[in-house]
């Protein structure tokens, strides 16, 4: 008798759902107490009441559960602004970042997972990078002049991280005015 194989369903929220929850809640509560340089893979274990050996082969180190904790709240999958006018959503969606990671624990895990990066693009580049691509993109599809990614990354995003990590702090207006920067830069002629 053949039995067909049915194919395996990942059942979200499961034991390693579970699992990746104490984790991070563990590391985030470490950073809070303790600091960046003071927390391991042993320690965020321990505290989080799971083996070693499960934080490293979910996330190989240290630095690889700091970036992806610290990027995994802002959700890269969640809806974008959407009103019909660039700077407006470019606005609005450096708001929400700066909202976001402003919040308890999140410019901690920031700052870690910045002194952790290497010479490869972090998953938090890499989403941001995605999102104002599709902002761009959207612009260009209705006919709208438009800055170019890498403008929006270094004109927008950047002021914001290098403030969050080296700064004291970040207040959401900051979004309006960059955005406005933004447009002066990308069109000289005042053709916003």
């Amino acid at each position: 008798m053949n039995t067909p194989l049915t194919p395996q369903i990942k059942r979200p929220g499961g034991r390693s759902a579970q699992v990746q929850t104490v984790v991070r809640k563990a590391l985030e509560e470490l950073i809070a107490q303790e600091g960046r340089d003071k927390v391991t893979v042993p320690a965020v274990a321990e505290r989080a009441g799971v083996s070693a050996s499960s934080i490293y082969r979910r996330w190989g180190d240290v630095n690889g559960l700091l970036g992806e904790t610290a990027t995994q709240r802002l959700d890269p999958s969640r809806p974008l602004p959407e009103t019909g006018d660039l700077k407006g959503e470019l606005a609005a969606w450096a708001r929400e970042l700066i909202t976001h990671l402003n919040k308890a624990g999140n410019t901690s895990l920031l700052k870690a997972a910045a002194a952790l990066a290497g010479s490869e693009d972090t998953n938090c580049l890499k989403n941001r990078r995605a999102e104002a691509t599709v902002l761009v993109n959207r612009a260009q599809a209705r006919g709208d002049a438009a800055p170019s990614v890498q403008q929006v990354l270094d004109h927008m995003m950047a002021p914001i991280i290098y403030r969050l990590i080296f700064g004291s702090g970040v207040q959401p207006g900051l979004a309006d005015q960059l955005a406005d920067e933004l447009f002066v830069l990308a069109n000289p002629n005042g053709s916003a």
